[in-house]
Protein backbone atom coordinates (compact mmCIF):
# COMPACT_ATOMS: atom_id res chain seq x y z
CA UNK A 1 0.00 0.00 0.00
CA UNK A 2 1.31 3.45 -0.92
CA UNK A 3 2.34 5.93 1.74
CA UNK A 4 -0.48 8.22 2.91
CA UNK A 5 -1.11 11.12 5.23
CA UNK A 6 -3.03 10.47 8.43
CA UNK A 7 -6.05 12.36 7.06
CA UNK A 8 -5.99 10.29 3.87
CA UNK A 9 -6.01 7.08 5.92
CA UNK A 10 -8.91 8.39 8.01
CA UNK A 11 -10.90 9.28 4.88
CA UNK A 12 -10.28 5.82 3.37
CA UNK A 13 -10.72 3.76 6.55
CA UNK A 14 -13.66 5.21 8.45
CA UNK A 15 -16.44 4.79 5.82
CA UNK A 16 -15.99 1.02 6.28
CA UNK A 17 -16.20 1.14 10.10
CA UNK A 18 -19.28 0.36 12.19
CA UNK A 19 -20.05 2.72 15.07
CA UNK A 20 -22.07 1.54 18.08
CA UNK A 21 -23.00 4.08 20.79
CA UNK A 22 -25.03 3.99 24.02
CA UNK A 23 -28.56 5.43 23.96
CA UNK A 24 -27.80 8.45 26.08
CA UNK A 25 -26.07 11.80 25.67
CA UNK A 26 -22.30 11.68 25.24
CA UNK A 27 -19.43 12.10 25.34
CA UNK A 28 -18.67 8.38 25.65
CA UNK A 29 -15.41 6.55 26.24
CA UNK A 30 -14.41 4.76 23.04
CA UNK A 31 -13.04 1.31 22.24
CA UNK A 32 -11.57 0.58 18.80
CA UNK A 33 -12.02 -3.08 17.78
CA UNK A 34 -9.56 -4.61 15.30
CA UNK A 35 -10.55 -7.87 13.59
CA UNK A 36 -8.45 -10.94 12.91
CA UNK A 37 -6.78 -11.89 9.65
CA UNK A 38 -10.04 -13.25 8.23
CA UNK A 39 -11.57 -9.78 8.20
CA UNK A 40 -14.48 -8.10 9.96
CA UNK A 41 -17.10 -10.71 10.86
CA UNK A 42 -20.53 -10.65 12.46
CA UNK A 43 -19.33 -11.77 15.90
CA UNK A 44 -17.48 -8.44 16.23
CA UNK A 45 -20.89 -6.77 16.44
CA UNK A 46 -21.68 -8.88 19.50
CA UNK A 47 -18.53 -7.67 21.22
CA UNK A 48 -19.46 -4.09 20.28
CA UNK A 49 -22.83 -4.53 21.97
CA UNK A 50 -21.03 -5.71 25.11
CA UNK A 51 -19.00 -2.49 25.02
CA UNK A 52 -22.22 -0.53 24.62
CA UNK A 53 -23.68 -2.32 27.65
CA UNK A 54 -20.65 -1.12 29.62
CA UNK A 55 -21.41 2.47 28.60
CA UNK A 56 -18.78 2.66 25.87
CA UNK A 57 -18.98 3.52 22.19
CA UNK A 58 -17.33 0.97 19.90
CA UNK A 59 -15.64 1.56 16.56
CA UNK A 60 -15.46 -1.75 14.68
CA UNK A 61 -12.80 -1.29 12.02
CA UNK A 62 -12.53 -3.00 8.65
CA UNK A 63 -8.88 -2.93 7.58
CA UNK A 64 -9.64 -4.59 4.25
CA UNK A 65 -12.43 -2.47 2.74
CA UNK A 66 -10.28 0.45 1.61
CA UNK A 67 -7.44 -1.86 0.65
CA UNK A 68 -9.66 -3.97 -1.60
CA UNK A 69 -8.72 -7.22 0.13
CA UNK A 70 -11.39 -9.91 -0.27
CA UNK A 71 -12.04 -12.64 2.31
CA UNK A 72 -10.30 -15.21 0.10
CA UNK A 73 -7.31 -12.92 -0.45
CA UNK A 74 -7.11 -12.26 3.28
CA UNK A 75 -6.89 -15.97 4.11
CA UNK A 76 -4.34 -16.53 1.35
CA UNK A 77 -2.07 -13.55 2.06
CA UNK A 78 -2.68 -11.77 5.38
CA UNK A 79 -3.24 -14.97 7.39
CA UNK A 80 -0.09 -16.49 5.91
CA UNK A 81 2.02 -13.42 6.72
CA UNK A 82 2.83 -12.40 3.15
CA UNK A 83 0.87 -9.16 3.31
CA UNK A 84 -0.17 -6.45 5.79
CA UNK A 85 1.82 -7.14 8.95
CA UNK A 86 0.68 -5.87 12.34
CA UNK A 87 2.92 -2.80 12.26
CA UNK A 88 1.18 -1.49 9.12
CA UNK A 89 -2.28 -2.12 10.56
CA UNK A 90 -1.19 -0.18 13.64
CA UNK A 91 -1.67 2.85 11.40
CA UNK A 92 -5.37 2.00 11.14
CA UNK A 93 -5.59 2.12 14.92
CA UNK A 94 -3.82 5.49 15.06
CA UNK A 95 -6.17 6.83 12.39
CA UNK A 96 -9.31 5.59 14.17
CA UNK A 97 -8.15 7.09 17.48
CA UNK A 98 -7.47 10.44 15.82
CA UNK A 99 -10.87 10.35 14.12
CA UNK A 100 -12.53 9.61 17.46
CA UNK A 101 -10.79 12.56 19.12
CA UNK A 102 -12.46 14.84 16.56
CA UNK A 103 -15.99 13.58 17.31
CA UNK A 104 -18.14 15.59 19.75
CA UNK A 105 -19.66 12.38 21.15
CA UNK A 106 -16.27 10.83 22.03
CA UNK A 107 -14.25 11.20 25.22
CA UNK A 108 -10.73 11.41 23.84
CA UNK A 109 -9.22 10.91 27.27
CA UNK A 110 -10.79 7.47 27.78
CA UNK A 111 -10.04 5.16 24.87
CA UNK A 112 -9.16 1.47 24.61
CA UNK A 113 -7.60 -0.50 21.75
CA UNK A 114 -8.99 -4.03 21.37
CA UNK A 115 -7.64 -6.64 18.96
CA UNK A 116 -8.41 -10.23 18.00
CA UNK A 117 -5.63 -12.49 16.64
CA UNK A 118 -4.00 -10.46 13.82
CA UNK A 119 -5.75 -7.41 15.24
CA UNK A 120 -4.07 -8.16 18.56
CA UNK A 121 -0.74 -8.15 16.72
CA UNK A 122 -1.61 -4.70 15.35
CA UNK A 123 -2.47 -3.41 18.82
CA UNK A 124 0.73 -4.83 20.34
CA UNK A 125 2.85 -3.24 17.62
CA UNK A 126 0.96 0.05 18.01
CA UNK A 127 2.00 0.02 21.68
CA UNK A 128 5.61 -0.82 20.78
CA UNK A 129 6.48 1.51 17.88
CA UNK A 130 8.49 4.63 18.70
CA UNK A 131 6.88 7.93 17.63
CA UNK A 132 8.64 9.70 14.78
CA UNK A 133 10.39 8.20 11.78
CA UNK A 134 10.07 4.57 12.88
CA UNK A 135 6.32 4.84 13.39
CA UNK A 136 5.81 6.70 10.10
CA UNK A 137 7.84 4.16 8.13
CA UNK A 138 6.21 1.12 9.77
CA UNK A 139 2.65 2.34 9.25
CA UNK A 140 3.28 4.14 5.93
CA UNK A 141 1.67 7.23 7.43
CA UNK A 142 2.82 10.84 7.43
CA UNK A 143 1.36 13.59 9.61
CA UNK A 144 1.00 11.51 12.77
CA UNK A 145 0.69 13.46 16.03
CA UNK A 146 3.60 13.44 18.46
CA UNK A 147 1.76 10.78 20.50
CA UNK A 148 -0.82 8.86 18.42
CA UNK A 149 -1.86 6.91 21.53
CA UNK A 150 -2.77 9.98 23.58
CA UNK A 151 -5.87 9.25 25.64
CA UNK A 152 -5.52 5.45 25.40
CA UNK A 153 -6.26 4.00 28.82
CA UNK A 154 -6.20 0.30 27.98
CA UNK A 155 -5.55 -2.53 25.55
CA UNK A 156 -7.73 -5.66 25.41
CA UNK A 157 -6.27 -8.58 23.47
CA UNK A 158 -8.10 -11.75 22.47
CA UNK A 159 -5.87 -14.66 21.34
CA UNK A 160 -3.32 -12.17 19.92
CA UNK A 161 -0.55 -13.18 17.53
CA UNK A 162 2.90 -12.36 18.95
CA UNK A 163 5.30 -14.32 16.80
CA UNK A 164 7.75 -13.70 13.96
CA UNK A 165 7.52 -10.14 12.65
CA UNK A 166 5.91 -8.72 15.77
CA UNK A 167 7.71 -5.54 16.89
CA UNK A 168 6.39 -5.94 20.43
CA UNK A 169 7.88 -9.45 20.72
CA UNK A 170 11.30 -8.08 19.80
CA UNK A 171 11.41 -5.02 22.04
CA UNK A 172 8.42 -4.96 24.38
CA UNK A 173 5.83 -2.22 24.87
CA UNK A 174 6.73 1.45 25.29
CA UNK A 175 3.23 2.80 26.02
CA UNK A 176 1.49 2.05 29.30
CA UNK A 177 -1.96 0.73 28.33
CA UNK A 178 -2.34 -1.78 31.21
CA UNK A 179 -3.08 -4.58 28.70
CA UNK A 180 -5.18 -7.65 29.36
CA UNK A 181 -4.90 -10.72 27.11
CA UNK A 182 -7.36 -13.61 26.89
CA UNK A 183 -5.54 -16.80 25.91
CA UNK A 184 -6.90 -20.27 25.20
CA UNK A 185 -5.24 -23.42 26.54
CA UNK A 186 -6.05 -25.27 23.29
CA UNK A 187 -5.10 -22.57 20.79
CA UNK A 188 -3.31 -24.31 17.91
CA UNK A 189 -3.02 -21.17 15.75
CA UNK A 190 -1.20 -18.50 17.78
CA UNK A 191 -0.11 -20.89 20.52
CA UNK A 192 -1.04 -21.61 24.11
CA UNK A 193 1.67 -22.11 26.76
CA UNK A 194 4.33 -20.63 24.48
CA UNK A 195 2.28 -17.53 23.82
CA UNK A 196 1.53 -17.16 27.53
CA UNK A 197 5.26 -17.25 28.32
CA UNK A 198 6.07 -14.77 25.55
CA UNK A 199 3.46 -12.24 26.66
CA UNK A 200 4.32 -12.63 30.33
CA UNK A 201 7.96 -11.83 29.53
CA UNK A 202 7.29 -8.74 27.41
CA UNK A 203 9.01 -5.67 28.85
CA UNK A 204 6.30 -3.08 29.52
CA UNK A 205 5.64 -0.11 31.82
CA UNK A 206 2.86 -2.19 33.41
CA UNK A 207 3.10 -5.99 33.08
CA UNK A 208 0.64 -7.49 30.64
CA UNK A 209 -2.11 -9.31 32.56
CA UNK A 210 -3.21 -12.71 31.24
CA UNK A 211 -6.58 -14.39 31.66
CA UNK A 212 -6.13 -18.11 30.94
CA UNK A 213 -9.22 -19.70 29.37
CA UNK A 214 -8.97 -23.41 30.01
CA UNK A 215 -10.27 -25.46 27.09
CA UNK A 216 -10.58 -22.50 24.71
CA UNK A 217 -9.34 -22.80 21.14
CA UNK A 218 -8.52 -19.95 18.80
CA UNK A 219 -11.70 -18.11 17.74
CA UNK A 220 -13.67 -19.68 20.59
CA UNK A 221 -16.06 -16.69 20.31
CA UNK A 222 -16.87 -17.11 16.59
CA UNK A 223 -20.06 -19.16 16.07
CA UNK A 224 -19.54 -19.50 12.31
CA UNK A 225 -15.84 -20.41 12.32
CA UNK A 226 -14.94 -22.87 9.55
CA UNK A 227 -11.36 -23.75 10.59
CA UNK A 228 -11.09 -27.33 11.91
CA UNK A 229 -8.59 -26.15 14.51
CA UNK A 230 -11.15 -23.98 16.30
CA UNK A 231 -14.34 -24.66 18.24
CA UNK A 232 -16.98 -22.16 19.27
CA UNK A 233 -17.63 -22.34 23.00
CA UNK A 234 -20.68 -20.37 24.19
CA UNK A 235 -19.84 -20.75 27.88
CA UNK A 236 -16.28 -19.44 27.49
CA UNK A 237 -17.59 -16.69 25.21
CA UNK A 238 -19.99 -15.48 27.90
CA UNK A 239 -17.11 -15.39 30.36
CA UNK A 240 -14.95 -13.47 27.88
CA UNK A 241 -17.71 -10.95 27.22
CA UNK A 242 -17.99 -10.37 30.96
CA UNK A 243 -14.24 -9.77 31.19
CA UNK A 244 -14.56 -7.23 28.36
CA UNK A 245 -17.32 -5.31 30.10
CA UNK A 246 -15.47 -5.37 33.41
CA UNK A 247 -12.23 -4.22 31.80
CA UNK A 248 -13.92 -1.29 30.08
CA UNK A 249 -15.80 -0.22 33.19
CA UNK A 250 -12.54 -0.25 35.16
CA UNK A 251 -10.95 2.19 32.78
Amino acid sequence: MARETLDERIAALMPHADIVKPDRPGPFPVVVQMHGCGGKKSFQATWAQEARAAGWAAIVLDSYGHRGISRLEAYATVCTGTRLWGRERAGDLYAALEWARRQPWADGNRMVAAGWSHGGWAVLDALALAPGAEMADATKLDGLPDEPLAGVAGAFLVYPYCGFGCVARRRGLRFDARPLALLGSKDLIVGADGLRATLAALPAPTPLRIEWLDGATHAFDEPDAKDLRVRYDPVITVRAHGLYRDYLRAR
